[in-house]
């Protein structure tokens, strides 16, 4: 069975798809990245679509629903490289892929990734005023 390769970059995981997803193939990569987060703990998902020229609805709600899951594990996923045709196809099926960030190639998306993830951990990292409150000083 065919496969679409998850390759890990650090703490984010890179995904180029060079091949038409039909319905099996975006279903086991639905799976197989989810598993692959889990099982890695990456903190990004990086999905390169640069040589998809079509995007029906349904690679639309799998690239939605990869965003989703990557999110519940703790992840953000960004797609890159999407053709101006695809784009449209997009607005025009309606979709707006909640979730899913977007930059123009994969430089941008990492350094999207990695803004993401920095301002995550200072919001984690900062003080809560509360904790301070009833200690003397």
């Amino acid at each position: 069975m065919e496969r679409i390769p998850i390759l890990r970059m650090g703490s984010f995981l890179l995904v180029t798809i060079q091949v038409d997803l039909y319905d099996r193939l975006a279903l086991t990569l639905e799976s197989d990245l989810v598993q692959a987060i889990s099982k890695t703990g990456a903190q990004g998902v990086l999905i390169d679509i640069s040589a998809v020229s079509i995007v029906d609805s349904f690679m639309g709600r799998i690239i939605g629903n990869i965003a989703s899951m990557a999110r519940l594990l703790d992840a953000y996923t960004v797609v890159v490289g999407m053709q101006p045709a695809v784009a449209i196809t997009l607005i025009e099926l309606g979709l707006t892929l909640p979730g899913v960030q977007t930059a123009l190639n994969v430089e941008k998306g990492m350094q999207l990734l990695q803004s993401r993830i920095q301002v995550t951990a200072s919001v984690e990292e900062a003080p809560n005023e509360d904790d301070d409150a009833g200690s003397p000083e």
